[in-house]
C-alpha cells in the first residue's frame, strides 16, 4: 500500500512516520511529501531512506492513503486534489473539521459513521480528541448538559519553534524576537492563550474544544465553556473536565464504564497517589482519566482529568487508527 505522509519533516509528521512503523501499518511504499526547501532530502522509514518529493510528484503517484499534517492552507489546497486522484485523505488541520460535508472522527467514538464515499476524513483537535474518548460513554449512558473545560496544553502543540523557544529559555538563553513561537516565555510560565483571540475574547482552541465535542458527539445543543492554557510541558496534555450529567450516577459505576472503554486507561486511587500525568503519556497510545469524583455543588456533577501524548493520540496515532479502520473495512 502506497502512503503519503504530508508535512513529513515537522513535529507531527515525524510521529506520523514513528506510529506507522510501530503499528505495523503496511506501507509497501512510503511517499514523504514537504514543502519545496525540503525537497530532495531524505526521511528514514523502516530502516531504509525515503526521498522526499513535491505535492505535485506525490499526487501524480496517487497514493491509497494520504496523512497530512501541513497546515490548514496548504490541505484546503492539496486535500482536494488528492481526493480526485483516488487517495483517501486524513487531514490533521483544521481546514475541514467543521465541514458540514467532511467526517470528523475520533475511532474509538464514531469511526462507524466513515462509508466508502468519504474521500477526505478531518482528525479532531489534539485537546478535542482525548477528552470524547472518555466523555462519549458518559454520553451514551447518562446524556451530558453542560462541560467547563480546562486545558493545560504542552508547548509541543505549538510545533517546532515553541520547541526551539523552550529549549533556548531552559538553557538560560533569551530568544530573538523571531525565535519566539510565543508573545511571552514559557518556561517556567503559564499561557492563558493557546491559538489566536476571536472577537468573543475566547482563543480558537477554546472554540474548537466548544464545535468539535458537539459534531462528534452529535449534540448541537450541548452547553460547554472552556480556558485552553499553554504550560511549559514537553509532551502531554492535560485537561480538568467538570462534567454535568443529565441523569444521576453511582461513582462506582461510572469509574465501572470508563475503565471497559477502549483506548481509554483509568488510573484512580488517591490513597496510592494513582493518578494521569503527561510524563507518563509520553509516547503513549492511550488516553488516560483519574481524579474521578462527584461534584456535589451540582446536580449530577462529575469532575474529570484527562491526560493523553498530544502528537501522538491527539494527532499522529488518531489518523492512522483512521486508517486502520479503513483498512479493516476494505474501503481502502
Amino acid at each position: 500500500m502506497e502512503v503519503a505522509v504530508v508535512g513529513v519533516t515537522g513535529l507531527v509528521g515525524q510521529v506520523m512516520l514513528r506510529v506507522l512503523e510501530e503499528r505495523n501499518f503496511p506501507v509497501s511504499k512510503l511517499i514523504p511529501v514537504a514543502s519545496e526547501r525540503s525537497v530532495g532530502s531524505t526521511v528514514t522509514f523502516k530502516g531504509q531512506s525515503w526521498t522526499v518529493v513535491s505535492m505535485e510528484e506525490a499526487v501524480a503517484q496517487a497514493p491509497a492513503i494520504a496523512l497530512f499534517s501541513a497546515g490548514a492552507s496548504v490541505s484546503k489546497e492539496w486535500a482536494p486534489r488528492f481526493a480526485a486522484a483516488g487517495t483517501r485523505v486524513i487531514d490533521n488541520s483544521s481546514a475541514w473539521r467543521m465541514d458540514p460535508d467532511i467526517k470528523l472522527v475520533v475511532p474509538e467514538v464514531n469511526a462507524s459513521q466513515l462509508v466508502s464515499e468519504d474521500r477526505i476524513i478531518a482528525n479532531p483537535n489534539c485537546s478535542t480528541i482525548q477528552m470524547v474518548v472518555a466523555l462519549a460513554p458518559l454520553q451514551r449512558q447518562y446524556g451530558i448538559r453542560r462541560l467547563v473545560i480546562s486545558t493545560y496544553q504542552s508547548f509541543t502543540g505549538t510545533g517546532m519553534k515553541a520547541v526551539k523557544q523552550y529549549e533556548l529559555e531552559s538553557k538560560g538563553f533569551v530568544p530573538q524576537p523571531e525565535e519566539m513561537a510565543y508573545h511571552y516565555p514559557i518556561f517556567e510560565n503559564c499561557l492563558p492563550q493557546c491559538d489566536i483571540f476571536l472577537d468573543n475574547d475566547y482563543t480558537k482552541e477554546e472554540m474548537k474544544l466548544v464545535h468539535e465535542t458537539r459534531k462528534i458527539l452529535a449534540d448541537d445543543q450541548m452547553r460547554i465553556t472552556a480556558t485552553a492554557v499553554r504550560v511549559p510541558v514537553n509532551g502531554g496534555h492535560s485537561e480538568s473536565v467538570n462534567v454535568e450529567l443529565q441523569q444521576d450516577f453511582e461513582l462506582d459505576d461510572v469509574k465501572a464504564l470508563l475503565k471497559k472503554t477502549p483506548g481509554l486507561v483509568v488510573l484512580d486511587d488517591p490513597a496510592t497517589y494513582q493518578y494521569p500525568m503527561p510524563r507518563f503519556a509520553k509516547d503513549k497510545d492511550e488516553v488516560f482519566v483519574g481524579r474521578i469524583r462527584r461534584d456535589a455543588s451540582i446536580d449530577h456533577g462529575l469532575n474529570l482529568w484527562i491526560v493523553a501524548d498530544n502528537l501522538r493520540k491527539g494527532a499522529a496515532t488518531n489518523a492512522v487508527q483512521i486508517a486502520e479502520y479503513l483498512l479493516a473495512n476494505q474501503m481502502i
